[in-house]
């Protein structure tokens, strides 16, 4: 499986992560499973409805703090998921 960690230059906080500026994930081919964000030094809350916008399109989303961000998506992929991360340098 191919597996994707990306880093949005458009995405300077957790403020700026919509529906929207995730466009890229649901675009991915094949299509992931899994997103893990990572929202900088602290878990942010993000807005429910556009958690929920991404369930609708078939990907999960797990919000976490970068660095617990970075080994969620390194122990997912090392269980060969289909995953991508968005992450927020801390």
């Amino acid at each position: 499986p191919r597996l994707v960690l990306t880093v949005s230059p458009q995405v300077g906080s957790y403020r700026d992560i919509s529906y929207e500026s995730l466009s890229l994930f649901r675009l991915l081919e094949p299509h992931i499973e899994i997103l893990v964000l990572g929202t900088g030094d602290r878990v942010e809350r993000l807005h429910p409805a556009m958690l929920r916008q991404m369930r609708e399109c078939g990907i999960a989303v797990e919000v976490q703090d970068t660095p617990n961000a970075c080994a969620t998506f390194n122990f997912l992929t090392s269980e060969q998921r289909m995953v991508a991360a968005g992450l927020i340098p801390p």
